[in-house]
């Protein structure tokens, strides 16, 4: 699937008519003889394919005059995988609004951390998603209101502010506008008040998190519970659990995985964060993917395709922190994955900010960079060579000099890590795979990798290797989890 698929009219018709929810999220049907837009899949009666127009966004229909359908709540849809895959402009435009950028600092804050003007950036954002920064961030706002609306007892001041509008009368306009209810209409709606009831933690939502299925969670969860950083993370009553550092304040999340979405029980200082702190456990737990694109193609390769057929769905482990993951994969280089958990959890311990948690034993929010930048290097348990390794990477992060996040430019920041001394391929490529998100990363030098493709019959020496999985691309970093899932490690499996 490309990203132009909304202009495929027979191939949208076909899959509105069939209700096929593996497209939801990839285009949205507005109907003309309604004034509503739908997801693919909508229960409804498709209408008649005369009568149907498709936009590449929710922001597009919202545009165009159109409401979202109050059946099958379009912007409740898992998020275009396009974002996820691409590394160009619109793509980390459309990471960083995920993010809150727009609604923080602005248009002009988004232009300048791409590097670009406003009017490129708007240009192309309105040729391919049919919407500016604005009202994509618009439309963003208006699915975090429901959200707030529907499953708190937030008063709706709190809710409007929290979910980023400047002003009461923009969010109950806005509401109105997008849903064709105003917002205690919308909460009137909800079946179960129980659903709604105050949390007994201040600043607590449950919220489901939706994916395209299938999702195996095996080594999803259990690679973030085996390499988790004590204080940080946890695994513990099914869930994973952990600490973020976010734009107004902190938070601590638990994601519990289920057959048909991922429980999520989200604590925040400050509401204002929700839509980043979603966007960011989404991200980690790769949850916008396109696993049937995936599997199709991995499957191509006959020693790979009994891997993918035992287990469909894998995701990619990623990070809620690229510049956190970074300093991780300096500290797990060439030691074991309890080593690397021991040398964390002393960082965190003497540098990292506490946070308390009534409801587990999580401690500590990771150190930012500004903190280990002022760590005396000689307090670091480490060989001199990874000492001088992980003090060039802080002190280039603390300073600017180094930016890892969701607007980053792949090859441009590979290039400068791979500039950094004791950075080699293997750091670059686990830190493009899981922090910055790049599907086609590789790591043909990888111990666990080279040992399940000599097991499978497969090239094991690297440059054999990338030659055969040249077939994988652009999904290489998924079949990096199909090979290491052939292992018995604790990473592969969801803890008991």
């Amino acid at each position: 699937m490309q990203n132009g698929m909304y202009t495929d009219r027979e191939r949208c018709v076909r899959a509105v008519q069939s209700k096929d929810a593996r497209f939801d999220g990839w285009f949205f049907t507005a109907v003309l003889t309604t004034g509503i837009y739908c997801r693919p899949s909508c229960p409804v009666v498709p209408p008649k394919p005369r009568n149907m127009v498709f936009h590449p966004s929710s922001a597009a229909c919202q545009q165009a005059g159109f409401r979202a359908c109050k059946r099958c709540r379009p912007d409740s849809t898992p998020g275009s995988p396009e974002w996820n895959v691409r590394a160009d402009l619109v793509a980390r435009a459309m990471r960083l609004i995920a993010d809150g950028v727009v609604d923080r600092e602005g248009v002009p804050g988004l232009a300048a951390r791409l590097g670009y003007s406003t009017r490129q950036i708007e240009r192309q954002l309105l040729a391919e998603l049919g919407a500016g920064p604005l009202a994509l961030a618009r439309a963003q706002r208006a699915q975090t209101a429901r959200l707030l609306i529907e499953t708190t007892g937030l008063p709706m001041a709190q809710a409007a502010f929290a979910s980023g509008f400047a002003s009461i009368r923009t969010f109950n306009d806005t509401v109105r506008e997008v849903f064709a209810l105003s917002p205690s209409e919308l909460r009137a709606r909800v079946p179960h008040r129980a659903a709604r009831a105050p949390a007994a933690t201040p600043g607590t939502l449950n919220l489901r998190l939706p994916f395209r299925a299938p999702l195996h969670p095996d080594n999803l969860f259990g690679h973030l519970a085996a390499t988790g950083v004590p204080g940080v993370e946890e695994w513990r009553d099914g869930a994973f659990r952990r600490t973020l550092t976010l734009p107004f304040g902190h938070g601590i999340v638990a994601l519990t995985p289920h057959p048909d979405h991922i429980g999520c029980r989200l604590t925040l200082s400050d509401l204002r964060d929700l839509t980043v702190a979603i966007s960011r456990c989404r991200r980690m737990l790769d949850l916008d993917a396109d696993p049937v694109a995936v599997d199709d193609r991995l499957r191509t390769d006959p020693l790979l395709a009994p891997l993918v057929d035992k287990a469909p769905g894998r995701r990619v482990p990623r990070t809620v922190d690229e510049a956190e993951f970074a300093v991780r994969a300096v500290l797990g280089q060439q030691v074991s994955t309890a080593a690397a958990r021991t040398h964390a959890a002393r960082l965190v311990t003497a540098h990292g900010t506490p946070v308390d948690d009534p409801e587990g034993g999580l401690t500590h929010l990771f150190p930012t960079a500004e903190a280990l930048a002022a760590v005396d290097p000689a307090t670091l348990a480490m060989p001199r060579t990874r000492r001088t390794t992980f003090t060039t990477l802080v002190g280039q992060l603390a300073d600017g000099r180094l930016s890892l996040g969701v607007e980053s430019d792949w090859p441009q920041t590979r290039a400068r890590l791979l500039a950094l001394p004791g950075f080699g391929p293997w750091t670059v490529d686990v830190i493009a795979m899981r922090a910055l998100g790049d599907p086609d990363a590789f790591l043909p030098t990888d111990l666990g990798v080279r040992r399940a493709a000599q097991g499978l019959g497969l090239p094991s020496t690297p440059a054999a290797l990338t030659a055969r999985a040249a077939t994988w691309r652009p999904w290489r970093a998924y079949a990096v989890q199909y090979l290491w899932a052939t292992d018995s490690h604790p990473i592969n499996f969801l803890p008991v």
